[in-house]
């Protein structure tokens, strides 16, 4: 089935409104047949975008497998509140790794299902930002190298949340965190730092790179859906607020994620063997300080235009490397 944008018109909501869908177009959460492969009693925080993320993305993939799926966890916020041991959410064949190996084990799984000759077997990876962005960096770069067969979801919160809320890779210019404090002359994280891991994955020129949001579900769904059957290394980076670590309200999660995708803060495209092929067309443009006053890591910069201005113009280029803004 061709995929199309879902649009929703009721005044004053964001109601997902499946009903009003046919059954092809809704959420694979909207069929009793789902899969629940994280299931219910795990210790995930109010809010949390991680878990919701995972949850979609992990059953999109059982569905497109047809349960033949095995997923194999670095260290993190999601094994942690997935799997205290002795018990698990997890109803699937699932594989926990330490926090910077993730890439490596799941290529070790996919060669060893091929040896066996069990090539209907997919293969996911999931970790953190912490546990793809930094520690597990260059087991990831290795894997996009040699082209492994595994689709590899980033869940990015944007810091160590399950250790404290210090600061990561992917933490965004001006955020405080427990490493980053609101501070000295130019407070919070530095501008200039880190990095955008999707860019990254594009310049090795694997198959298929995207990104995603929880804000999007039908869209994180169906990328998961449409990276499942490619050969060889895809990518997925998502985008899950935590309301913990940024001190947003865990009623906003979604909100706060919209508004990123909506300023241009966080892009959402596609990309084939590194090149562009299509990106999520932004029909009004979010100013980022409205994103930036739900979340208590911006608060000491909201009275400093300069540095918002900054910001801004972070969004603001990627709307234009990334073509984001809708045709008038």
């Amino acid at each position: 089935m061709e995929s199309k944008t879902v649009k929703f018109y009721q005044t004053g909501t964001f109601t997902v409104g499946n009903r009003l869908l046919s059954e092809e177009e809704r959420h694979v959460q909207a069929s009793a047949e789902r899969t629940n492969s994280l299931n219910s009693g795990h210790r995930a925080c109010q809010g949390c975008g991680e878990a919701l993320g995972a949850r979609y993305a992990i059953d999109a993939a059982m569905k497109a497998t047809n349960g033949q799926l095995v997923a194999v966890n670095a260290t993190g916020c999601l094994e942690v509140f997935s799997t205290p041991y002795p018990e698990t959410a997890w109803q699937i064949p699932w594989l926990h790794s330490v926090f910077g190996n993730a890439p490596a084990v799941a290529d070790g799984v996919a060669a060893a299902l091929r040896v066996k000759g069990k090539k209907n077997i997919r293969v996911v990876a999931q970790g953190g930002d912490g546990g793809t962005v930094d520690i597990g960096f260059g087991c990831l770069s290795g894997m996009f190298e040699r082209n492994a067969d595994v689709l590899y979801i980033c869940y990015d919160n944007e810091a160590y949340m399950n250790t404290g809320v210090q600061r990561s890779g992917a933490t965004p210019p001006s955020a405080r965190t427990a490493t980053t404090q609101a501070v000295g002359v130019h407070p919070g994280n530095e501008f200039g730092v880190g990095k955008f891991l999707p860019r990254i994955a594009m310049a090795h020129r694997i198959p298929f790179v995207a990104t995603a949001s929880v804000a999007n579900l039908h869209d994180l769904e169906e990328k998961v859906r449409k990276a499942i059957p490619i050969q060889g290394a895809r990518y997925i980076h998502v985008f899950v607020p935590c309301p913990l670590g940024w001190g947003s309200l865990p009623q906003h999660t979604l909100k706060v994620a919209r508004m990123a995708m909506e300023s241009g803060l966080f892009p959402i495209f596609e990309a084939e063997y590194g090149k562009l092929t299509h990106s999520y067309k932004i029909r009004r443009q979010v100013k980022v300080e409205e994103y930036l006053r739900l979340q208590k890591r911006f608060a000491h910069i909201l009275k400093e235009p300069a540095t918002i201005g900054l910001l801004q113009k972070m969004a603001d280029a990627n709307i234009a490397e990334f073509n984001l803004m809708e045709e008038k």
